[in-house]
């Protein structure tokens, strides 16, 4: 079989980068300094009951610096490894569109003005998505290219409620309709392994999203971190970890039934081994990832070989 995506059995991120850019581009996680409704008060104040203190942004700069002295910090490390002159700036920590329109355009064009920016990426929630923000987006998006990530998690309401999302999935669904009738990019979320889903549940989940207008898709294995609210249920033996195998398991049957067109910007998630409960064959991030790629190609299966159109 002819491969579409070069040596990979999906659509990766560095095969779409690639194409569109012409060479490799690195992504900078930034950290706006922005909160979130989920723990402000606005919904919630526990927050999703997986995020972490940093807003699942572990690995973003530092906060108390400027947009422009985070990205040079980041860029001298990166540097010291890979070098290359086109970058994504990624807002990533908490909820990046929440904040007066002024504010965000100031942090947004202050990072896309930076040396080599070819692309913005803005993860955010889907309630969080005013006209006013839209209208910013499809602005800015004409002058880099944008996309935007929504952490859907789960199409199981039920789970939904269980690790407090705080909004409902017609909420996403119109988030979705608004950015796609601007012409801007949908990256979704999603987590396997959250408490009482079944295998059923996940694979449900990726069956929902292969017929919506999404452009790209991250999978994350769930991490139980320390300080969150989900410790408490892993205490009371409500949360059972995923194994590896039956991670890769899920992994490669979402894979198979997602539309070719997808592109899939991760297949795992990160996180601080200082932080983190378990599982712990999650830290082996180059081991599930040669795993994976195994079983597709021991399987003959790729993207998009059981996706059914609706």
């Amino acid at each position: 079989m002819e491969l579409k995506w070069n040596e990979k059995r999906y659509h990766s991120l560095n095969y779409f980068l690639r194409n569109k850019f012409g060479s490799k581009v690195f992504k900078v996680s930034l950290d706006g300094g922005f909160s979130c409704p989920n723990r402000d008060g606005t919904i919630s104040k526990g927050g999703c009951i997986y995020c972490s203190e940093r807003g699942s942004g572990d690995f973003a700069g530092n906060r108390d610096f400027s947009i422009h002295n985070q990205f040079q910090d980041i860029l001298k490390m990166m540097n010291k490894k890979w070098k290359s002159n086109k970058y994504i700036a990624y807002f990533q920590p908490y909820t990046n569109t929440y904040a007066p329109v002024e504010i965000l355009r100031k942090k947004y064009e202050e990072a896309i003005n930076e040396e080599g920016v070819v692309a913005l990426a803005i993860a955010t929630r889907p309630d969080c998505l005013g006209e006013d923000v839209l209208d910013l987006l499809e602005e800015i998006n004409k002058k880099v290219y944008v996309w935007i990530e929504l952490g859907l998690q789960t199409s199981n309401e039920k789970t939904a409620k269980t690790i407090n999302r705080g909004y409902k999935i017609d909420v996403f669904e119109k988030a979705v309709k608004n950015l796609r009738e601007r012409n801007i990019d949908v990256v979704v979320h999603t987590i396997f392994g959250l408490p009482g889903e079944t295998k059923e549940d996940m694979i449900n989940t990726v069956k929902y999203l292969s017929t919506k207008d999404i452009q790209g898709v991250k999978f994350h294995l769930l991490h139980l971190m320390k300080n969150t609210p989900l410790v408490k249920l892993y205490e009371k033996g409500e949360l059972k970890f995923l194994t590896l195998e039956e991670y890769i398991d899920v992994i490669c049957e979402s894979i198979s039934i997602l539309p070719p067109s997808v592109v899939v910007h991760r297949l795992t998630g990160d996180s601080p081994r200082s932080l983190l409960i378990g599982p712990m064959w999650s830290l082996k991030k180059w081991e599930i990832l040669n795993s994976i790629d195994k079983k597709l190609k021991d399987e003959n299966l790729y993207q998009g070989i059981s996706y059914k159109r609706v």
